[in-house]
């Protein structure tokens, strides 16, 4: 009988806004104080968050032990003002996926919640300098699964190519809007260039372009972040053995 090589999915933690937000109907805002509980409990646990593509190349190389994967999906200014603060002072660092389509602009999608800013060129330059790993979200946060080919192709290559002119760097990690996937779009992402993709649960489509992540608000105390660390594997199918991202080369061809 063949032996299983697949392995355990890493646990990668989505956040979005970071902010005082009295009214968040999508639970996307977690406050500075809870987040720094959050990464805390971390921190006494042994724990350090860090990029996707850091975990993935740390895992493949057998350092993977006590490093989490953090995320920040949408490109929220305040990731740069509020989120970024936080993560250096628990010695973290993490994967924000931003929009090159919206640059400067804020979060029209959400009909119902308040409207955020979101980081403009300057920005997202910034937070690449101060090492933190950026990944596409996309152009304009579009549903892939219900886009039509053009929009795809734009939405996972055209908005990679956007992000090599802003930060000098192809960046590695795409992430779904909505965390919503089908066959299809896995293929544009792979084909595109990128070397993994988040999602929120896909399901049978679990792989390195099909990351499954547990989404982070201002309810999770440090009782649900431990239920949540603890029935992550029980919950989220095993990844097949796939070798692990490339570091990037940026422009001035220096590893990182």
């Amino acid at each position: 009988m063949a032996a299983d090589t697949r392995v355990r999915t890493p646990w990668l933690l989505m956040y979005h806004s970071v902010a005082e937000c009295a009214d968040d109907p999508y639970r996307i805002t977690v406050s500075p104080a809870r987040l720094e509980r959050q990464l805390r409990w971390l921190r006494d646990r042994g724990l350090r968050g860090v990029g996707v593509g850091q975990l993935l190349r740390a895992r493949a190389a057998g350092r993977g032990g006590g490093l989490v994967g953090l995320t920040f999906d949408d490109g929220y200014a305040d990731f740069l003002t509020t989120a970024l603060p936080l993560l250096r002072r628990y010695e973290c660092t993490a994967t924000a996926f931003v929009l090159p389509g919206r640059l400067g602009g804020d979060n029209a999608w959400d009909e119902l919640g308040p409207r955020k800013p979101l980081l403009d060129a300057d920005g997202i330059r910034a937070v690449a300098a101060a090492g933190i790993e950026v990944g596409s979200h996309g152009l304009a946060h579009t549903d892939l699964t219900t886009a039509d080919d053009t929009t795809v192709e734009r939405e996972t290559a055209h908005s990679r190519s956007l992000l090599v002119e802003l930060t000098g760097t192809a960046p590695a990690g795409f992430c779904y809007p909505y965390g919503t996937l089908d066959s299809r779009a896995v293929e544009a992402v792979r084909t595109a260039g990128y070397h993994y993709a988040c999602a929120i649960d896909p399901g049978p489509l679990t792989g390195m372009y099909a990351l499954p992540r547990a989404h982070i608000d201002a309810r999770d105390t440090s009782v649900r972040m431990y239920l949540k660390k603890v029935l992550h594997p029980l919950r989220r199918r095993p990844l097949p053995a796939a070798p692990a991202p490339a570091a990037t080369v940026p422009r001035d061809g220096v590893r990182r």
